[in-house]
């Protein structure tokens, strides 16, 4: 039976919004059990895996939003990119919570160490950048902006997360201290979304 477009609207964004949500419904349940002083899967250092878990998923669903384009094309069918602007406001909302518990749990509120380390450590130099990169184009998501910026404006600011999105993998890999494998998938990942691009940009 072949779904709709329509029915994708009615049944399937509904669907796709609890599933984005799921990692942050996981990480509230857990931090209630913490506070119960009940067993939680947030281990020894909820701080630590509290930023871990919205940083990993924050790179994940910014990933999946550059990879919707290219499946729509692979598969002949414009219906995944009805999901592209819901998955790219998710990944900036999980960003949202990065910064959160970097600023409360981990600093809590030391505006001058925070400001210092944004001065002296690179790869929060970098996660700093991004994050301010990524405002524009989250506060421009809503099809009202689309309709002020004209759709041509609107995309050329939004091509921006091609330069985002890489800052992001040198950031996750410059937190993961030596040599890990998983940074290495991430960024293998996105550079083949990037090259998938590369013969329009040729073209153009």
């Amino acid at each position: 039976m072949k779904i709709t477009t329509a029915q994708l609207r009615r049944y399937g964004k509904p669907v796709a919004f609890l599933l984005l949500a799921w990692p942050a419904l996981w990480l509230g349940y857990n931090w209630y059990l913490q506070f119960q002083y009940l067993p939680n899967g947030l281990g020894f250092n909820p701080q630590e895996a509290t930023h871990r878990w919205t940083g990993d998923w924050a790179m994940r669903f910014l990933i999946l939003s550059l990879a919707l384009t290219p499946l729509s094309k692979v598969i002949k069918s414009p219906k995944p990119i009805l999901f592209r602007r819901m998955v790219g406001v998710y990944a900036f909302f999980y960003v949202c919570l990065h910064l959160v518990n970097y600023v409360w749990l981990d600093k809590f509120f030391a505006w001058g160490e925070i400001w210092l380390d944004i001065l002296k450590r690179n790869y929060i130099t970098i996660g700093m950048i991004c994050f301010l990169l990524l405002i524009p184009l989250a506060v421009t998501s809503t099809k009202g902006w689309v309709k002020r910026m004209g759709a041509r404006r609107w995309q050329k600011m939004h091509k921006l997360s091609y330069v985002i999105a890489p800052l992001v993998i040198v950031h996750f890999f410059m937190m993961r201290k030596g040599f890990q494998i998983e940074p290495l998938i991430y960024g293998a990942v996105l550079a083949a979304l990037l090259a998938f691009r590369l013969p329009k940009l040729f073209k153009r």
